[in-house]
């Protein structure tokens, strides 16, 4: 078992080092830009009528949809960090699953663009401007609330056995490879169902179901290193904001901005609540 986690580790830690690397972000980037100057293309094309019909047959007619294809891929570039950033404190890697869930609010506001015409017709573009404008006020909320939220962190260990925090990121990185692997089954799924004319699975919320059983799984590991009170339900009520988040993903326009909202203030209060608890049990060990 020790054999295999070292290899676990060996294997997580060149993954990370390989994906933070400044030539790998500048190759993404490269083909963020690539993937949205050729959406851009296609669609003129298919608008025209120069493509195949197989071909033009899968292409929207709305040169929007290219905004959408791009943000599309940059968050699922981001949720490809999030793996990563499971493996450390449970604090961070619920920061970085309201990052995302900011950036998929924005993405939701550029997508009621499609439903603009060619040329834009208000009258039947005050719906989406409405939509459009929740969403972005909601991420934009959840950006600066993520400023509090990092503020409050102080990044305490769970125990103070060295051996204990180094088995328990371990099995935090094991986790990570296995939500790594389901991250790029699902993308290869759904790339081959969009790429044969096939309806696609909502990714972003199938991927944010699976986080909160590895969530949930991280809170009951965690409890053979630390089972203290303040611990336990620090980590547990992080799993439930990622409920929340879950929620908001499929929820309704305006419910899913107040439940991201909402999700955000309730991590907030958990961090305070737990920050509050263990300075009073400190001071308390001072006095003893």
């Amino acid at each position: 078992m020790v054999v295999f986690f070292r290899r676990v580790v060996t294997l997580y830690d060149s993954l990370e080092q390989l994906w933070e690397q400044r030539r790998t972000e500048r190759f993404a980037a490269n083909v963020l830009i690539v993937s949205f100057i050729t959406s851009l293309a296609l669609i003129e094309l298919a608008r025209q009528g120069l493509l195949p019909e197989p071909i033009a047959r899968l292409q929207p007619k709305n040169h929007y949809y290219a905004i959408n294809t791009a943000l599309t891929m940059l968050l699922g570039l981001e949720v490809f960090g999030l793996v990563f950033s499971l493996a450390k404190s449970v604090s961070v890697s619920v920061g970085k699953q309201f990052e995302i869930l900011s950036l998929i609010l924005l993405r939701h506001s550029f997508k009621e663009i499609v439903h603009f015409n060619e040329p834009l017709v208000w009258e039947k573009a005050l719906q989406p401007v409405l939509y459009m404008l929740a969403n972005a006020g909601g991420g934009l909320s959840i950006f600066l609330l993520l400023g509090v939220y990092y503020m409050l962190q102080h990044h305490r260990a769970i125990t103070r056995d060295k051996e204990a925090a180094a088995d328990f990121i371990a099995v935090k990185k094991s986790i990570s490879l296995v939500l790594l692997l389901i991250f790029l089954i699902i993308g290869t799924i759904d790339g081959l169902r969009y790429l044969t004319g096939n309806a696609t699975n909502d990714f972003f919320a199938l991927f944010y179901t699976i986080l909160v059983f590895s969530d949930v799984l991280v809170v009951l590991v965690s409890l053979r290193y630390s089972s203290s009170y303040p611990v336990v339900f620090r980590n547990s009520g992080f799993a439930v904001a990622t409920v929340l988040i879950r929620l908001a993903l499929t929820a309704p326009p305006y419910y899913s901005v107040l439940l991201g909202i909402g999700s955000m203030v309730f991590a907030i209060g958990i961090t305070f609540a737990y920050n509050r608890f263990e300075d009073r049990s400190m001071q308390a060990s001072l006095h003893i």
